[in-house]
This record gives C-alpha cells, sequence and structure tokens, in this order.
C-alpha cells in the first residue's frame, strides 16, 4: 500500500509533467485527475512514519503522515482540483502544469517527518509558483514575480542555514518542537515566516497575487501561506511570540485592505489578515487552538478562493480590477455575485458558513486561558473583517453605482468551480462535525449556542452600520499606498545602483591608471638583454597585477 501510495506529492507532480506535453482532451483529463489520485493517496496513507532513509549518518523520513498533516493535505488537494477546473480552459497549459507542481509541492511539505525534505519541497513550491506568477503575462507580473522569488528565495536561505545549524548541533533532522532558545531556531522561524506574511515581509502578497491570472490567483492564495501555518504547528507551538505577530498581521492586513482600490488587493490583503488569526492561534498553543488554526485553515482556503475567483471572474469578463471602474455587476452576473456574497459572508463569520464554525475556536482558546486582551482584539478583528472583506468587497465590485458594464456569467467550468466551493462554504457551516472529525485534537466545543448567536449578529450588525455610515470615506480614489516594502524597494534599491556607480567609477580609474602605467614601461629595445625566462617571468608578474586591480 505504501509503494503505491508512496508519496501523494508525486501524483500532481507526474499530473504537472504530463499536462505540459499533451493536448486537447487527454491534457484536460490528466489535469483534473491527478489531483483526485493525490487525493485518494492521502486517504491510504496509515499515520506515523513510512519511508526512512538514512543520509549523511542521519535518518530522513520523506514520508510522515498524521491527522493534521492529513488535513492541510486533503484541502490542498481540494483546491488543486477546483482550481484546475476554475482555469481549465483560461489558463495557458504551462500555468496549469506549473500550478499542479506548486500544489505538489504543498503536498511534500505535508508529509515531511525531516526538515531536508520539509526544506525541499519548500524550495519546490518557490519556484513554481514564481512561474505561476509570471504565467500572469506582462511587465507587471515579470517585476512582481522577479520580486517574490527574491523574498522567497532569500527567505529559504534563512530557513537552510537553520536546518543545517540545527543539524550539525543536534546530529538530527527531525521535525520536532524547537524552543527559541538557540539563534539555529530563530533563523528556522524567520525563514517560515516569510512564507508566511509576517512584518516586516507582508507586502509580497499584495505586490505579487494580484499580478497572476485569474486562475493563478486563486492557486496561490492556498499553498505558500498555509504550509507556512502547518510548519509553525508543528515547529513552534505555543511561542508566545507568534500571538503579537498574529495579530499584528491581523490589524495590518484589515487597514490596508480597506485602504485599497483594486478589488484583488483587497482580498489579498485579506490573506494575511486571515493568516494572522491562524499564527495568533499556533501561538496560544493549547488543543483547542490549534485546533482552530487547521480548522480556519481549512475554511478560509476553499472561502478565500471562491472570493478569488468571483474577483477573477470580473476581470476576466470586465478586464478592469479597482472598485473605482465597477459596479452594478449583479445585473448581469447574477451567478458570481451569489457566489461572491457567499465568500463574503464566510471569511466574515456568518453564522452558517464554514468561518463562523472555524474562527470562533480560536476566541475560545483565548477566554479559556483569560487572554483578555487577545480575546478582544481577536473580536475587533473580525469586525474589521466583515468591513473589507464581507461588505466593501461585493458593494463596490457588484452593487454601488452602476458602471454601465454588462459582463455575463462565466463558462460552465468557472461556474461550477464557484459552485462546489458555495456549496462546502454552507455544508461545513451547517454540518460542523464534519470539519471538526478531521482536527488533531477532540473537539469539545459546540459554535451554534444562544450567546455565541446573538453576539456575532450583534458585531456583525454594527459592522455593518459602520460602513454605510461611513461610506463617503470608504469610497477609494486614484491613490498609492505606500507598505513596508518600500523600505526595501527604493531605498535599497538606490543603495545597490549607488554601489554599482561607484565599482564603475573605481574600475574606470584603475583602467586609466593602467593605461598610464603601461605608457610609462621602457621600449621593446631596452628589455632585449633580459632573458627569455625572466621576460615570460615579467609578463606573468604584470599580468597578475592588472588582474588583481581590476578584480579589487
Amino acid at each position: 500500500m505504501t509503494e503505491l501510495a508512496l508519496l501523494p506529492a508525486v501524483w500532481l507532480m507526474t499530473g504537472a509533467l504530463l499536462s505540459a506535453v499533451l493536448t486537447g482532451r487527454a491534457r484536460e483529463g490528466v489535469i483534473l485527475l491527478a489531483p483526485l489520485l493525490a487525493l485518494w493517496a492521502v486517504w491510504q496513507l496509515p499515520d506515523g512514519n513510512l519511508w526512512s532513509i538514512s543520509y549523511l549518518g542521519m535518518t530522513l523520513e520523506p514520508l510522515y503522515a498524521d491527522s493534521l498533516r492529513r488535513l492541510f493535505a486533503t484541502v490542498f488537494c481540494l483546491m488543486a482540483f477546483t482550481g484546475a477546473l476554475f482555469a481549465l480552459r483560461q489558463s495557458a497549459g504551462r500555468e496549469l502544469s506549473a500550478a499542479l507542481a506548486y500544489a505538489g509541492g504543498a503536498l511534500g511539505v505535508c508529509f515531511a517527518g525531516d526538515l531536508f525534505t520539509l526544506f525541499l519541497f519548500w524550495e519546490v513550491m518557490a519556484v513554481f509558483s514564481t512561474l505561476v506568477i509570471w504565467c500572469g503575462g506582462g511587465d507587471g507580473a515579470r517585476q512582481a514575480g522577479f520580486r517574490y522569488a527574491v523574498l522567497h528565495f532569500l527567505g529559504g536561505v534563512v530557513l537552510m542555514a537553520g536546518i543545517i545549524w540545527l543539524g550539525v548541533e543536534s546530529g538530527s533532522l527531525s521535525i520536532r518542537v524547537l524552543e527559541l532558545t538557540h539563534p539555529a531556531a530563530w533563523l528556522v522561524l524567520i525563514g517560515v515566516l516569510v512564507n508566511a506574511a509576517a512584518p516586516p515581509f507582508s507586502a509580497w502578497v499584495a505586490d505579487a497575487y494580484p499580478e497572476a491570472s485569474a486562475g493563478g490567483s486563486v492557486f496561490l492564495s492556498a499553498f505558500t501561506t498555509k504550509t507556512a501555518v502547518l510548519v509553525l504547528m508543528l515547529l513552534f507551538p505555543g511561542t508566545k511570540l507568534l500571538i503579537g505577530v498574529g495579530l499584528f498581521m491581523v490589524f495590518y492586513g484589515i487597514v490596508y485592505a480597506l485602504l485599497e482600490n483594486d478589488m484583488r488587493r483587497i482580498l489579498a490583503y485579506s490573506i494575511v489578515n486571515q493568516v494572522g488569526f491562524m499564527v495568533c492561534a499556533v501561538g496560544i498553543g493549547t488543543g483547542m487552538a490549534l485546533n482552530g488554526a487547521a480548522a480556519h485553515a481549512f475554511a478560509h482556503i476553499i472561502y478565500k478562493a471562491l472570493l478569488l475567483m468571483s474577483a477573477g471572474t470580473v476581470l476576466w469578463r470586465t478586464g478592469r480590477r479597482k472598485c473605482t471602474d465597477l459596479g452594478g455587476l449583479y445585473r448581469s452576473m447574477p451567478f458570481t455575485t451569489a457566489c461572491g456574497i457567499i465568500g463574503a459572508l464566510a471569511i466574515s463569520a456568518f453564522p452558517f458558513t464554514s468561518g463562523f464554525v472555524s474562527k470562533s475556536l480560536t476566541s475560545q482558546a483565548a477566554a479559556d486561558l483569560s487572554m483578555t486582551w487577545v480575546w478582544l482584539a481577536l473580536t475587533a478583528a473580525s469586525a474589521g473583517v466583515f468591513l473589507h472583506a464581507g461588505i466593501k468587497f461585493p458593494w463596490f465590485v457588484f452593487f454601488q453605482r452602476d458602471s454601465g458594464l454588462r459582463p455575463a456569467d462565466p463558462p460552465w467550468n468557472m461556474r461550477l468551480a464557484m459552485g462546489l466551493f458555495a456549496l462546502l462554504c454552507i455544508v461545513l457551516g451547517c454540518f460542523p462535525s464534519l470539519l471538526y472529525g478531521l482536527l488533531p485534537y477532540p473537539v469539545d466545543y459546540r459554535p451554534y449556542t444562544a450567546s455565541h448567536l446573538v453576539s456575532q449578529f450583534q458585531l456583525l450588525l454594527f459592522s455593518g452600520l459602520a460602513f454605510f455610515a461611513l461610506l463617503p470615506a470608504m469610497r477609494r480614489t486614484l491613490t498609492i499606498t505606500l507598505d513596508f516594502d518600500w523600505l526595501y524597494r527604493v531605498p535599497l534599491q538606490r543603495v545597490v545602483l549607488g554601489v554599482g556607480q561607484l565599482l564603475e567609477i573605481s574600475r574606470a580609474a584603475i583602467g586609466q591608471g593602467m593605461v598610464s602605467l603601461i605608457d610609462r614601461l621602457p621600449s621593446p629595445e631596452r628589455l632585449a638583454p633580459v632573458t627569455a625566462p625572466a621576460g615570460g617571468m615579467l609578463l606573468v608578474l604584470l599580468m597578475v597585477l592588472i588582474a588583481g586591480m581590476l578584480l579589487a
């Protein structure tokens, strides 16, 4: 059984390879079948270590399964299938091949039982997610993809340094809980937090994801940040520093989403906000909190993909992405509007949607430990989520003023993909036991209590009234909002250019000096008495001197 299932990632990698060479119906069949076979493989794996390799005196475990890893792998496979269905006939073949390989890298991280295997698949994700961004086409996608690649490969270098250091110090690369008492653990944490979009590197999400194609951004929203959450759960549960990091991400995402005019950048900043809830839950570290992080990651992948599908459909049909250019689309896109609203309600934790039964686990964990300030912050943040993703996105895109645009709903495959995830948002919200049964710890929690329902409806009602009361201030204009990335995109760029100019000036000065030196050398007649070996040595020494000065 193990030999047949092997790494579930292999199914997606094979599908990526075949889809790159096949055409027509065969290609479409492979693209849709590969995620389903990977999902089947995920559920064939029993718990525990299933494969061991000896390497440099250490034991590697490329295939290790448990309930937590299976939960993430399951939703990754669902995402790969539904995302492929959505983009099936709207994306270039190479984009879907890269997307499947990207998803395969995420599955590899899920089942990695050692840090070396984890790092290999981590870098596979970085490579193919960059390709997905570049497939968006245009200068914006090319530049954003380059910045994305530089940042993620730098983060990978930091992660690799921490892993090597840990291996040398402990003689083991096994995945286990790490304490921040050694610099190597800090390096690993920093490398993981880069992928989680933690500050000060949060801006890469809003910089890169909106530049991908309509289908590409759906894939990008699911894997990189959520694998980071999984790794944090495996390596750093209960690390209190993560509570502060997560809360910063929560409010950072809200503020920038409220300021944003681009509909896909609104949803990109919302990703940072939602991952902040998960990071905070990992920092709390109790069984309830870790269940909350896992459940929220599962639900978030589905409703965020649904939101980005609706936004991608609008972009694909209209060619417009700014809220100031949109509005009134509900008249001609009723199905897309309905799916967008369901996704908006789910991300806002509206009762009877998936967000309601997943997000409240983290708040309950904070309350159980009497973390009053954390509970208050999460509650306030929930109101902020409803403001920017629950109301702002659907209101400005599908309602508000009539933009005069009359695009039709998308083709059947895009509607089916949106419909599947919209249905999942409602089914998981109405039957939370389906989700709770997959969680790593026993769940002793009832989301549907009178007090919880009343308080959540009050919170949502207050947020809704606040939005419409402040509607004039919420209307966006064509402005630019500076983010943390300005610090390393503008000043750092100028520093690099300045250093390059100094080197060029130095090189020119050295070259001019060498020309003057050569002009002052004696004529060949005066060098005639020098013997051949001595002349050869002199020539060699002169060439070494010139090379050394040019390379200095």
